[in-house]
């Protein structure tokens, strides 16, 4: 593993106010998938956009950031590993920690390690090393962040180009996922999520939900939420759910989901031919300038 130049990534995020890397077209967008609350299906979305974006043709990595609970591996139906403590233990290289998918290939943390939960990490210094390390070899990595408001996860969120922010209808989902937007803005200048609304149950509640939640962040934050959309849950039952979504059947909730992050990834392709562009028509100006 590589070192740092920066000896604590939480303190310097926070001492330069900004959380930007400072990226080319040829190097991986990061998507953190995030929320404020445990429970709203964030590794399921993980696991779903980094299994469609594979499909569309783009190289994808998935990161699994809950170092010692991974659920990846569980949702995927794969065994469980200690390869993450290997690989932080330096007994093992991360391309022999990779579980290969064609395009998709996944990092899963461990499961109970003891080994792992004895050893002292700093699991965003690991994670943004690997991202540094390896974003020009995908298109796309997503990282399946904990939930919740733990410094560590706060600064994978900051350092992500994209955040993802999984919400249901449940109040204190709102809530939750209200106080971490709230904190990466204030301490982090974190001006820009995307919001991801699941499990919605009709069209009056999705509207509800966005208003409210836009509002809110736009007059108390003045941030930016940019609206991905809603998967509906239908007919499903609650416990059925998150296994009808990762589901290969072509069923509706598969639909909605492609429909999200298509869409996405067609602005995000937009967003970099538009950079570029502006950037060739810079230096020819300054080419000409006198």
């Amino acid at each position: 593993m590589h070192s740092f130049s920066k000896p604590n990534p939480t303190d310097w995020l926070i001492s330069q106010n900004k959380y930007q890397s400072k990226k080319t077209s040829k190097k991986a967008k990061t998507i953190s998938i995030t929320a404020g609350k445990g429970g709203v299906g964030k590794t399921s979305v993980s696991v779903k956009m980094a299994k469609i974006l594979s499909e569309m043709g783009y190289r994808v990595l998935l990161l699994d950031c809950d170092s010692n609970l991974s659920n990846t591996v569980v949702k995927l139906n794969l065994p469980i590993t200690n390869y993450f403590y290997e690989l932080v233990s330096g007994t093992r290289s991360i391309e022999d920690c990779l579980h290969y998918d064609g395009n998709l290939h996944l990092l899963a943390g461990c499961n109970g390690s003891l080994d792992l939960f004895k050893k002292t990490l700093e699991i965003d210094k690991l994670i943004i090393d690997i991202i540094a390390t390896h974003e020009r070899e995908y298109d796309y990595i997503l990282l399946d962040c904990p939930a919740g408001i733990a410094k560590e996860t706060l600064t994978l969120n900051a350092y992500s180009d994209y955040r993802f922010v999984v919400v249901t209808p449940d109040k204190s989902s709102v809530t939750d996922s209200y106080s971490l937007m709230k904190i990466l803005n204030k301490e982090y200048g974190v001006t820009e999520n995307h919001l991801l609304i699941n499990k919605i149950s009709s069209d009056a509640q999705y509207q509800r939900m966005v208003k409210t939640l836009s509002e809110t962040v736009e007059n108390f934050l003045k941030s930016r939420l940019n609206i991905l959309g809603g998967i509906y849950k239908e007919e499903v039952p609650e416990d059925l759910f998150d296994r009808v979504l990762l589901r290969q059947e072509k069923n509706s909730l598969h639909k909605n989901f492609v429909n999200i992050v298509t869409r996405f990834a067609e602005e995000n392709t937009q967003r970099i031919h538009e950079s570029e562009f502006s950037k060739s028509q810079n230096i020819n100006l300054n080419d000409f300038s006198l």
